[in-house]
């Protein structure tokens, strides 16, 4: 009964973890609505659960259904991984822009009314 209980919570998780990282894949840097930090919480939190249902199986025992689709999760995850990366990367670049804007109009040569308020006290 516990193998059969184990092998239905993992089947359950590959599939949920394929999901999401498909969902990711698909979304990352086209859907503005798309949220990465609640779907990376969701893939973290499959791969813990995956983490604690394998920690005591033999790698031997393991059904070749799940090794192949662990095969096929590898290659997601490594997609995943470039989106994210270039993701970030875009995010950076963007948070630089903004960045040199800001520093190029404080270094315009005017002032603000602020900065003669303090001036006078």
């Amino acid at each position: 009964m516990e193998i059969i209980n184990s092998d239905y919570r993992i089947k359950t998780v590959l599939g949920r973890l394929e999901m999401i990282i498909d969902n990711e894949n698909q979304r990352i840097g086209k859907d503005p609505e798309f949220d990465l930090k609640v779907s990376n919480a969701h893939k973290s939190r499959c791969l813990y659960e995956l983490t604690m249902l394998f920690r005591d199986t033999d790698p031997r025992e393991l059904a070749v259904g799940y090794v192949e689709q662990m095969h096929a999760l590898k290659k997601k995850l490594a997609i995943n991984a470039r989106r994210v990366e270039a993701h970030m990367n875009a995010v950076r670049a963007v948070a630089d822009l903004l960045k040199n804007a800001v520093r190029e109009a404080d270094g315009d040569g005017t002032y603000s009314q602020e900065q003669f308020l303090y001036s006078e006290v």
